[in-house]
């Protein structure tokens, strides 16, 4: 930590010295399939859909080495929908990431700007054996949307990795003149990953106010996820605790599938179990249930079915199949998406091809 500061401070009195050369990288995803959605208010609808599996984007990302183990680092991530050609986010270029940190070998990392929430990647990383892609995702009942997801205006820093324990806090400042606390979001994860094991809870705090409405409270999530790796096949499970208003927003349009509005649930609690198993050198299979449960007066319950297969073609290049089926109970419209996609029904097939570069 000392050598990080004393790092800090001779940058900034020697702005024009250079310890060594900035470090550039151009990489990207580009995902494309067919979605097949079935069950919907409109009927079945059939598509070639961008980013099924991962969300296809273009990103920037670099390293400046600034000597005392300490770099300088940003990030800038779009979005894009190869359908279309078209960004994935009106009137928004790096709606991804966009952020510019510090990072230390022993005092970690701290970043701002537009970054996602510890619940999200705890989740993502952690908990959900799709890792929030094809018809399977956790998306489709966690709740991960809209600001769950990713937070402007945030301030984020995360430990070095300490004998397996990994922890990250995030604040975001809501920017409501005259109210340093309305629309800020808290969030914090900790985690260990060790051989087999890799376990973490995480925790999200969202405050309804605005700058005209002060009594809207505050939304509360709390999340344990764990998988352990029996080398056959690795377990997965995940537990999430919502209690507010806008703790589990919706991922889908309300009224999308039964073309009847429902409000998501301010007091609800999400469960998955899950696996993944090696079937050859380049193949695997996965599987996940999901149960939405709702606890208050409505009961609008959801539960998941979700299987799918992911082959290897080479190191960037993957094809993959899945299908998911959701159970809506009490006027419950939960829908099956994918990665990008929110989807129109309660089924959905996906088979696409996936290329990182």
């Amino acid at each position: 930590m000392k050598k990080s500061l004393i790092a800090i401070a001779v940058l900034a009195a020697t702005s024009s010295a250079a310890f060594a050369q900035s470090n550039v990288t151009i990489y990207g995803i580009l995902d494309a399939g067919i979605v097949a959605e079935r069950g919907g208010k409109d009927g079945n609808v059939s598509q070639v859909n961008s980013g099924a599996a991962s969300a296809s984007r273009i990103g920037f990302k670099g390293t400046e080495d600034l000597g005392g183990g300490l770099s300088a680092i940003f990030k800038l991530e779009t979005g894009a929908k190869i359908d279309k050609g078209t960004l994935d986010a009106d009137n928004t270029i790096f709606n991804r990431e966009a952020y510019v940190g510090l990072s230390s070998k022993t005092a970690g990392t701290l970043t701002l700007g537009r970054q996602y929430t510890p619940y999200y990647e705890t989740l993502r990383d952690v908990g959900d054996p799709f890792a929030m892609g094809m018809a399977g995702t956790a998306k489709n009942l966690f709740p991960v949307a809209s600001f769950m997801t990713r937070n402007s205006n945030a301030i984020v820093y995360k430990t070095p990795n300490l004998e397996g324990f990994t922890g990250a806090v995030s604040y975001s400042l809501g920017e409501v003149a005259g109210d340093a606390s309305a629309t800020r979001q808290v969030g914090a994860s900790l985690g260990y990953n060790n051989g087999p094991l890799n376990v973490a809870v995480a925790y999200n705090s969202k405050n309804n106010d605005t700058l005209t409405v002060k009594t809207a409270g505050v939304g509360h999530n709390g999340l344990i996820a764990a998988n352990y790796d029996f080398k056959v096949v690795k377990v997965f499970g995940a537990y999430s605790k919502d209690k507010g208003l806008n703790s589990a927003p919706l991922n889908s349009i309300p009224n999308a599938y039964t073309g009847v509005t429902f409000a998501a649930s301010q007091d609800s609690s999400d469960a998955l179990i899950g696996l993944t198993a090696p079937v050859s050198t380049a193949g695997t299979v996965i599987a996940s249930f999901i149960r939405k449960n709702d606890k208050e007066v409505a009961n609008r319950d959801a539960d998941q079915w979700a299987i799918g297969y992911s082959y290897a073609l080479s190191k960037r290049t993957s094809t993959y199949v899945a299908y998911a089926k959701i159970k809506n109970k009490n006027g419950a419209g939960y829908t099956v998406g994918n990665n990008t996609d929110a989807g129109s029904g309660d089924k959905a097939f996906n088979l696409g091809l996936k290329h990182s570069f």
